[in-house]
């Protein structure tokens, strides 16, 4: 039994000593391996080639479909980030137009010496007069009246009708009531003030405005300017009104007519002025003494005779 344990014994150590010397042979700096290295190692590469390409294709995928997420998620973020763009780019727009308009019609404000300016906002518009009435967001709690011009940073475009306390509306130079006027002058050449015509009515197919009343001896070209007269106490003088486009006879050659192409953009009306008077107006009545009798002569002589 010890005899073969020692046996044993020294088949353990001859196993690690030849261990030990085939570790040191294949640690040693050498340009050519063993055959049996050479088959190991071919062996070894032959099985990792056949575990390494199933694993990189497989990677390959699920590396790519994270590509794709991650593309998607990024094309989104671009997407939101376009749709804030516009939006911006929008409203910089917007506050662009706005901001010109208010600086116009800060010049305007300038230009109205008589009358105190109320900076308004239309808020509704007539479906069934949209061309021809408007609805502000000031009343009478602001100092809005009947009768008080309204108009834009590039010209007239009506006067107050109605007002409530804190609205009001406003009938449009395009209205087909007969009784609306404007008394208008026209800048003809050299600066000259043609007086006497008056804006009544419009032209629906040409969608411009009516100039009645011209003194047919009168030579009004086209492209002279029409401004408002302030002869009847309601429009300011001097607000532009519109553009001569062209110019005819009317009432059988008696007077004559022109169109005026209005200045103001009656369909895009968003930021308005209300000039309130500072005046006191005129209605062209003197109290309740319109209709009295003033003559007192006749009743002295009755008087005497009794």
């Amino acid at each position: 039994m010890p005899h073969f344990s020692n046996k044993k014994l020294i088949v353990l150590l001859v196993s690690v000593i030849f261990l030990v010397a085939l570790i040191g042979f294949s640690l040693r700096d050498r340009h050519n391996a063993t055959l049996p290295e050479q088959i190991i190692k071919d062996t070894v590469g032959f099985a990792q080639s056949l575990v390494a390409k199933p694993a990189n294709y497989i990677t390959g995928i699920f590396s790519n479909i994270d590509s794709l997420l991650n593309t998607y998620e990024e094309n989104q973020r671009l997407k939101m980030r376009l749709e804030d763009f516009a939006v911006l780019q929008a409203e910089v727009s917007t506050l662009k137009a706005e901001n010109s308009s208010l600086r116009e019609l800060a010049s305007i404000e300038e230009s109205l010496r008589d009358f105190e300016p109320i900076q308004a906002t239309v808020i509704a518009r007539n479906p069934d007069q949209w061309e021809e009435k408007i609805i502000l967001n000031k009343g009478t709690a602001h100092g809005v009246e009947n009768n008080m011009a309204v108009m834009t940073s590039r010209g007239l475009i009506g006067k107050i009708v109605v007002a409530t306390p804190y609205t009001s509306e406003v009938e449009l130079l395009y209205t087909n009531n007969e009784n609306y006027r404007v008394s208008a002058i026209v800048i003809g050449e050299n600066n000259k003030e043609i007086h006497g015509s008056l804006i009544e009515g419009y032209d629906v197919e040409r969608n411009e405005l009516l100039l009645k009343r011209i003194d047919s001896k009168i030579n009004i070209e086209v492209g002279s300017k029409v401004l408002s007269s302030g002869l009847g106490g309601i429009f300011p003088k001097g607000i532009l009104i519109g553009e001569v486009t062209e110019v005819t006879t009317h009432d059988f050659g008696l007077t004559k007519m022109a169109y005026v192409k209005p200045a103001a953009d009656f369909s895009m009306l968003e930021h308005v002025i209300i000039a309130k008077r500072k005046t006191t107006s005129v209605d062209g009545s003197d109290g309740n003494g319109t209709n009295e009798d003033l003559t007192n002569e006749p009743v002295e002589e009755v008087e005497e005779d009794e």
